[in-house]
């Protein structure tokens, strides 16, 4: 008799579990987009494959991005991973050999 509820109480558990996972993936993904739809010139970011740039400019499905001075590249909105800040300024002290 216990055995015979076990059985449906765990598909039950399972079913349950896949929902809840997925309403998460579908959370993540939709602020993922909202993130790469929201970005504009001069923004910083890093992209799925760990470059970091500056948007120079955006179109509908792709930015152009400055991976160095002068250098741009084109790239499409889906490869943007994360907004970052701007590096702090360099620090100003001196090393050691300048002494």
């Amino acid at each position: 008799m216990v055995l015979e509820l076990f059985l449906p109480l765990m598909i039950i558990a399972l079913i349950a579990m896949m929902l809840l996972q997925g309403s998460r993936q579908r959370k993540a993904m939709r602020a993922l987009q909202d993130l790469q739809n929201s970005l504009v010139a001069g923004d910083r970011v890093l992209t799925t494959s760990g470059l970091y740039a500056t948007v120079v400019s955006t179109g509908v499905e792709t930015l152009v991005l400055e991976v160095a001075p002068g250098v741009h590249t084109e790239w499409d909105r889906r490869v943007i991973r994360e907004k970052v800040q701007d590096p702090a300024a360099p620090d100003s002290r001196t090393s050691p050999t300048d002494q």
